[in-house]
C-alpha cells in the first residue's frame, strides 16, 4: 500500500517540476526576444518646440556679432530668430539696450546659446484693451 502513494507523490512532483519549466521558459522568451530586436531601439525624440526660458533687462545688444547680452547671458541670434517689439515683428536694430526682454533660446552640445524668440515690450491683451477703451 505504501508504494502506491509514494508513486503519486513522485508523479505529482514532476508534473509541478515541468510545469514550472513551462511557465520560466514563457515568461524568458520575451525578454530574449526583445533583446534580440533592433527595432526596440529608442526613438529619436523629436525636437521641442521653444525652448528655455529668458528674462531680464537687455544688457548689450551686437548687431555685426547677431547676439544680445541677458543678465549673463549672451544668446546668438539668427535669422531664424523670431524677434517681436510691443507685440509687431521687429529687427535685431530695433531692441534698445535697457529694455525688459524675454524669450526663448535652445543651447546646443557645444553650450552656444541661439534665441529662438525674444520679445521687447508688453503686448496687451485685447480684451484687457476693450476693456480700458470703454
Amino acid at each position: 500500500m505504501l508504494a502506491k502513494p509514494n508513486y503519486i507523490m513522485k508523479n505529482n512532483l514532476v508534473k509541478i517540476a515541468l510545469l514550472g519549466l513551462v511557465t520560466a521558459a514563457f515568461v524568458a522568451t520575451p525578454a530574449i526576444s526583445r533583446a534580440q530586436d533592433s527595432t526596440n531601439a529608442p526613438a529619436a525624440t523629436a525636437p521641442k518646440k521653444g525652448g528655455l526660458p529668458f528674462h531680464g533687462k537687455l544688457a548689450a545688444v551686437d548687431a555685426t556679432a547677431m547676439t544680445l547680452t541677458v543678465g549673463s547671458l549672451t544668446i546668438n541670434v539668427t535669422s531664424e530668430t523670431k524677434i517681436t517689439k510691443d507685440g509687431k515683428k521687429a529687427t535685431l536694430a530695433d531692441l534698445v539696450v535697457g529694455d525688459t526682454v524675454g524669450g526663448s533660446y535652445k543651447k546646443d552640445d557645444a553650450g552656444k546659446l541661439t534665441a529662438v524668440t525674444i520679445h521687447d515690450g508688453i503686448v496687451k491683451k485685447k480684451k484687457k484693451a476693450a476693456e480700458s477703451a470703454n
